[in-house]
């Protein structure tokens, strides 16, 4: 079972060419999602490190479920980031990847998570893959609540994400392109 939510957004903006643009981007990331998702089923997670693509840049890397993950998270995707050249978008994958990693922290009870981050052409996935096959929920928090936001946030700040189910557990995932933070 797969849950994917990929909200309407506003078309983009005339100067990065309109409505033609937005469904040739759409194209490519179908086309991107459908590789990944190929390779995966083939060969697992090797396929990731095993791609040969010079606009295909990955990074991947293991942590343990527990309190200082998200901290650990948000400054190895910084550096990566960096070292892409997509300090732009550096700010707003750290909040998503923290939050979803203090997700499979205060939700699970598995012992490492996976956070993976891949970049094609100015599309950016990450990934946080832990051994919990429970599928997130939306929450509706009041306004005292203090936590069942991430999710929110989540779907407010990232242009696609969803869920899916793997034999050890589940992958939740969120995409940004590089054009809506030029």
């Amino acid at each position: 079972m797969s849950l994917i939510y990929c909200p309407v957004r506003e078309p983009m903006p005339a100067a990065h060419g309109g409505e033609a643009a937005t469904a040739a981007l759409r194209r490519r990331h179908f086309m991107v999602r459908h590789r990944w998702e190929t390779l995966r089923q083939r060969v697992g997670d090797l396929a990731i490190q095993l791609v040969d693509d010079p606009d295909v840049e990955v990074a991947s890397w293991r942590l343990p479920a527990d309190a200082t993950s998200a901290g650990r998270a948000r400054r190895l995707v910084r550096e990566r980031l960096s070292a892409w050249g997509m300090d732009k978008l550096s700010d707003v994958t750290e909040l998503l990847v923290s939050e979803l990693v203090t997700n499979v922290v205060c939700h699970t009870c598995c012992g490492d998570l996976v956070v993976r981050l891949s970049a094609v052409e100015g599309l950016l996935r990450c990934e946080v893959e832990d051994c919990d096959g429970a599928m997130p929920e939306m929450a509706r928090p009041s306004a005292a609540d203090e936590n069942g936001r991430g999710l929110r946030l989540l779907d407010s700040l990232a242009c696609c994400w969803g869920a899916e189910r793997t034999r050890q557990g589940k992958i939740t995932w969120f995409e940004l392109p590089a054009y809506a933070l030029r």
